[in-house]
């Protein structure tokens, strides 16, 4: 029976070979550890044993250096011998290879463009993302319910901002309806789509959106597709990356079938920099995070966070992440202290060495691990050497990512943005049929003024005056009733993170 993935070992006593169960894989896990540590290589490790077993892999390259995965390492490396000889300690026959990868980018520079719906998005990740307060987060909410009453597809922040600007003109209607609307809160919304603009956002939201199923595919050869999404440039507006994340891990919750307890996930998420996710974050998106956490697993999805410190993920969600790889912590003040006793009492005690001092000794690509067992029992905490990867360590050149990205199927279907109608080209045109409307209804007017004074005779009977002041008015109202309680009778169902459910 194969055991898993091999992640590490040694000869001496307190070292166990290490393997992380496929099957027990989707219980989720955690790498952590200070800066400089290994967490990096730990994940790419992690990644070239998901492909090879064949399941597609996603995680996000923060500082850039992993792309290496797409082309195999080689003896002219200048880690090649220390790599040989840690393969030589653990047992491992190190052979160099390329792994299949596809490269992404929000900004579509470094890899293919991956996109979003505003729809999609939904509100609550979308207030989380501009940072509103619970004023703001209710305007939104009723712009989005506006949207799908009135059918008005939202696909980009023009969308938005053009449906936010509408929400003002009838804010007096709309507020009968769903509670106060502000022309402060619309105002605020409309100054932090701006900002998020500036930060390259607008690039995230826009069509062709990502298909999940993309990031689920296999090689010719049945290794699984590992997925990259370039985050060095992301990283400087943090809150955008940790929202895509989200917001992508709660496609996978809403889209996927149940599927029990698979012999191996059908996808594995890497988070890493996760603290990112949990900052500042209100009570109530952490507890759908833990909901997700526990219920994604059935999905045959395996979320692995990557982070400094173990506390940087609330309890209810660590409790969740089974399969644990612990690099080095380091205790300088009694904060310090505090914070490495608390990651040495989540691991099941060795009677062979002290886990709190392991963690504290460790050096660069060792670890203390704890994986899963028969029956989702965590294994007892060992002092693991992390084998070495496959593929290159560190970041490919521009050319050779070029030439990937360029042989990948992805970029016939992504690399061109299309703009179809939706709701601002809608709204724009309703506006426009509105100011002919007024100006023929004012035309009439004055015509039937000019009659009705013997300055034009036409011989005629006097026409029915149809364009006072009073009349105009009762039309466009009775027009904007009828657009408020909606003519296409659409009902828009959303999941739980308020994203749009598409009928799936």
């Amino acid at each position: 029976m194969d055991k898993g993935i091999f992640i590490g070992g040694g000869a001496e006593g307190y070292r166990t070979p290490q393997y992380l169960r496929l099957d027990l894989a989707n219980r989720h896990g955690l790498i952590a550890g200070a800066t400089g540590t290994g967490k990096t290589v730990t994940m790419q490790v992690l990644a070239e044993g998901f492909s090879a077993a064949g399941v597609p892999v996603f995680l996000s390259d923060v500082k850039g250096d992993v792309s290496g995965i797409g082309t195999a390492g080689s003896d002219g490396f200048k880690l090649h011998e220390a790599f040989m000889k840690r393969a030589a300690t653990i047992g491992l026959d190190l052979q160099y290879s390329a792994f299949p990868v596809t490269f992404w980018d929000l900004f579509g520079q470094q890899g293919h463009p991956i996109r979003a719906t505003v729809a999609e998005m939904g509100p609550l990740l979308l207030s989380r993302l501009l940072e509103l307060t619970e004023a703001q987060e209710g305007v939104v909410n009723i712009a989005f319910r506006a949207a799908d009453e009135q059918g008005l597809a939202l696909l980009d922040l023009k969308d938005l901002q053009s449906l936010l600007v509408w929400v003002g003109e009838n804010r007096e209607d709309l507020s009968l309806r769903y509670g106060n609307v502000s022309t402060a809160s619309i105002g605020a919304i409309q100054r932090r789509l701006l900002v998020l603009e500036n930060q390259g956002g607008a690039h995230m939201f826009g069509e062709p959106a990502l298909d999940l199923a993309d990031l689920m595919r296999l090689a010719p050869d049945g290794r699984g597709q590992v997925n990259i999404l370039a985050a060095d440039q992301l990283m400087a507006a943090p809150r955008l990356y940790a929202t895509f994340l989200l917001w992508l891990m709660s496609e996978l919750f809403e889209s996927l079938p149940e599927v029990g307890n698979p012999d191996k996930p059908r996808l594995v998420f890497f988070f890493d920099e996760a603290h990112l996710l949990f900052d500042d974050a209100p009570k109530a998106l952490i507890d759908k995070v833990e909901q997700v956490a526990r219920l994604i697993r059935s999905k045959g999805v395996g979320v692995y966070f990557i982070t400094q410190h173990p506390g940087d993920v609330p309890a209810d969600v660590l409790g969740q992440l089974g399969n644990r790889v612990q690099h080095a912590l380091r205790a300088f003040t009694a904060n310090d202290h505090a914070q490495l006793k608390q990651a040495a009492r989540t691991y099941r005690e060795n009677p062979r060495f002290s886990t709190e001092q392991a963690i504290r000794e460790v050096g660069t690509g060792e670890a203390v691990t704890s994986m899963l067992q028969d029956k989702g029992v965590p294994g007892m905490v060992e002092r693991t050497l992390i084998r070495p990867p496959g593929s290159k360590l560190g970041p490919i050149d521009a050319d050779t990512r070029a030439a990937l990205m360029a042989a990948s199927p992805m970029a016939a279907k992504y690399d061109r943005a299309v703009d179809r109608d939706s709701a601002h080209e809608v709204l724009l045109g309703r506006a426009e049929a509105a100011a002919k409307a007024a100006e023929q209804v004012a035309a009439d007017h004055l015509a039937d003024r000019e009659f009705n004074t013997a300055r034009r005779y036409s011989g005629g009977r006097n026409r029915q005056r149809t364009g006072d002041p009073e009349s105009l008015g009762s039309a466009l109202g009775a027009a904007l009733v009828k657009e408020l309680k909606g003519t296409t009778g659409r009902r828009i169902v959303r999941g739980l993170f308020g994203t749009l459910f598409k009928g799936r």
